[in-house]
């Protein structure tokens, strides 16, 4: 018999209901608290951040520059090791390359198939982890899975504090038959820093990544406004539902454990501060985002925005964009004050005012707070 949460599509095949953020709204609670009061503080191993926020690692809008200064507005900024900070001695002409292609129109996905044809140097992976971690804060860098063996050596011998391991949809158990495979949790046990893992889009996927040792696990396949992983993959997951599941598999897991907690990091279509406040109301501990960045001042790609996989070489999924004006400096766009109101700057304080107004302290207290179905789309 299909589960009471699925729907029969045809004769004998089902498919189980999901939500997407824009279709779940959060209920007041029956009391409200003064806003600086209120805590959007999150910690995974021994680091602790100011706001619940962990950067796409997308060149168009993180660089060594900007990966420091999230660092210093409190949240956690992740470069690419596969991106072109790591192909280039000087990657500006490369930017400027791309900005002027995109100037009237969406960018090429054939240049940028072409820019990242370039190979990655292990010894520009050292160079640019020393440059954020001399300032001072959080380093955090992205492998894929597939280059993870390859790059993870020169990424860790550079002191790197946090590694995250992700592509769109990462597993615990990669069968195949062209030798050996990332095996996770061997991987993992092996290092002495803290792993990041994802993205997992269901339960169980989620819950055999957290069996892996990872300190967090996101969720999500990466499906902002300009992924075409739909359409080139028919892959798309209703990311309230997958927060949830992954959720539930938390709080398995810390019943299996006795306590070992793994942090929910939700990635998806996360792009104003009402999709962060749902997505943490949902059961996220951090939100990954990325396109909303572009519009800081001090974003690398000036406006213009890509995801990694736009440019993979075999098969891109991730659309392109022309630039859009820069609505403020990084901090505008993180913590206000917003000059707009389209809920995309100020991101983070939004976040704290929506937490003042359901009369929730703290993050994990939020996550359990009231929804209904019936949202309004962003």
């Amino acid at each position: 018999m299909p589960a009471r949460d699925t729907v029969e599509i045809g004769l004998n095949r089902f498919a189980r209901r999901g939500y997407d953020l824009d279709e779940v709204s959060i209920v007041p609670s029956r009391r409200t608290r003064d806003v600086d009061d209120v805590s959007t503080a999150w910690q995974i191993d021994a680091f602790r951040f100011d706001i619940p926020l962990v950067t796409s690692p997308s060149d168009a809008v993180v660089s060594p520059a900007t990966a420091i200064a999230v660092g210093q507005a409190g949240g956690l900024g992740v470069l690419n090791a596969e991106g072109l900070w790591t192909r280039y001695d000087d990657p500006l002409p490369v930017y400027r390359q791309l900005c002027d292609a995109a100037a009237e129109a969406s960018l090429p996905v054939a240049l940028l198939q072409q820019v990242y044809a370039e190979p990655v140097k292990p010894d520009l992976i050292t160079a640019r982890i020393k440059e954020v971690r001399d300032a001072g804060v959080t380093t955090a860098v992205r492998v894929s899975p597939q280059h993870t063996e390859q790059l993870a050596p020169a990424v860790l011998a550079a002191g790197v504090d946090l590694l995250v391991i992700q592509g769109t949809i990462v597993s615990a158990e990669h069968v195949t038959t062209q030798g050996a495979a990332l095996n996770l949790k061997e991987f993992i046990a092996d290092l002495d820093v803290p792993v990041v893992v994802g993205g997992a889009a269901n339960y169980t996927t989620a819950l055999h990544l957290m069996r892996t040792g990872a300190a967090g696990v996101v969720v999500g396949v990466g499906a902002d406004s300009f992924s075409t992983a739909d359409a080139v993959m028919g892959i798309r997951v209703p990311l309230a539902s997958a927060i949830a599941d992954a959720a539930a598999a938390r709080r398995d897991y810390l019943d299996e454990t006795g306590g070992r907690y793994v942090h929910v990091i939700a990635n998806g279509r996360i792009e104003t501060s009402g999709a962060i406040a749902r997505a943490l109301a949902c059961g996220a501990d951090a939100v990954q985002i990325g396109e909303p960045l572009r519009a800081a001042r001090e974003a690398p790609a000036g406006g213009v925005w890509w995801d990694s996989v736009a440019a993979h070489p075999r098969l891109p999924r991730g659309g392109t964009s022309a630039p859009v004006p820069a609505a403020g400096t990084l901090e505008q766009v993180l913590l206000g004050p917003a000059e707009t109101a389209d809920g995309r700057t100020n991101l983070f304080g939004a976040l704290r005012r929506t937490m003042a107004k359901t009369g929730y302290r703290d993050l994990k207290e939020f996550q359990r707070v009231d929804l209904v179905i019936g949202g309004r789309s962003d």
